[in-house]
């Protein structure tokens, strides 16, 4: 059983018992991360790639810890000309263990379109 999940403008293929490192998350250590974004699930015998059956496929994760990379370093100059510039980069990271992959029965219910009233048209005005 795997699934594809995307996050942080990456896609990664993902297992129970699995540990993978993403781009930070506003999570905790310790605390558990649901992802959002499940792009395809395989539970061993049948593959689902159509959104609407995917809103049903749930990956929990659990937070690791939060780090950083090594430093990158970035360093420009122009000969003959004195012009240097060096910066340096440690991208923010989050470790996650994925905990289940699980498929519910029927998807879940979607909210109501907020802040529009029912029997009136866009863009017109009540007048009394």
């Amino acid at each position: 059983m795997y699934a594809v999940v995307r996050t942080g403008s990456k896609q990664y293929k993902v297992s129970p018992g699995d540990r993978i490192t993403v781009e930070k998350l506003e999570v905790p250590e310790g605390k558990k991360y649901t992802f959002e974004e499940v792009v395809l699930y395989h539970d061993g015998e049948n593959l689902v790639a159509s959104p609407k059956e995917l809103a049903k496929v749930k990956v929990a994760a659990r937070v690791l810890d939060q780090g950083r990379t090594d430093k990158t370093v970035v360093y420009k100059y122009k000969p003959k000309k004195g012009y240097h510039r060096k910066r340096g980069h440690r991208q923010q990271l989050t470790r996650l263990e994925i905990e289940e992959i699980t498929m519910r029965k029927t998807a879940p219910r979607q909210k109501a379109a907020s802040g529009k009233v029912a029997g009136t048209a866009a863009g017109t005005s009540e007048k009394g």
